[in-house]
């Protein structure tokens, strides 16, 4: 079974509660933290991959938290997904790390390559405004 880990999970869920406030109402740690059920120490790693990747920024003081950088349209759940658990690969023979010594003589490499770029072409598809908005026909009709 295909499974992303929580740290994508659990960043697509903070970036949706940030995109709430977009443009102008900072989100706490604290709050995507409440409203998600996520710890605060794990966000904050989270957090601070995706504000170095550009895709939030963060705030300081009274009043602050984090804000997209991008308009939610902008914001693709694929990039969100690659800056957290980088490029799709089904298989470990697709990994850019590991590669795949049988690439030339196994029978299933276009296989796992062809299904994940149709996953990563159909995650390219969906936007923050998406999952913001409950747009979710978008995602069904894929």
């Amino acid at each position: 079974m295909l499974r992303l880990s929580t740290k994508g999970q659990y960043g697509v869920r903070a970036m949706y509660e940030i995109a709430k406030g977009y443009p102008e109402t900072p989100v706490t740690i604290k709050e995507i933290s409440e409203k998600q059920d996520v710890s605060v120490a794990y966000l904050e790693q989270i957090l601070n991959k995706l504000r170095k990747a550009g895709l939030i920024k963060s705030i300081k003081g009274p009043g602050g938290g984090y804000l997209l950088e991008k308009k939610p349209e902008e914001v693709s759940i694929a990039a969100i997904l690659n800056e957290l658990e980088g490029p799709v690969a089904l298989t470990s023979c697709l990994d850019p790390e590991e590669g795949c010594v049988r690439v030339d003589s196994c029978v299933t490499h276009l296989l796992w390559k062809a299904l994940g770029e149709k996953v990563e072409a159909f995650l390219k598809t969906i936007t923050l405004k998406n999952l913001v908005s409950g747009d979710l026909d978008k995602m069904k009709r894929k």
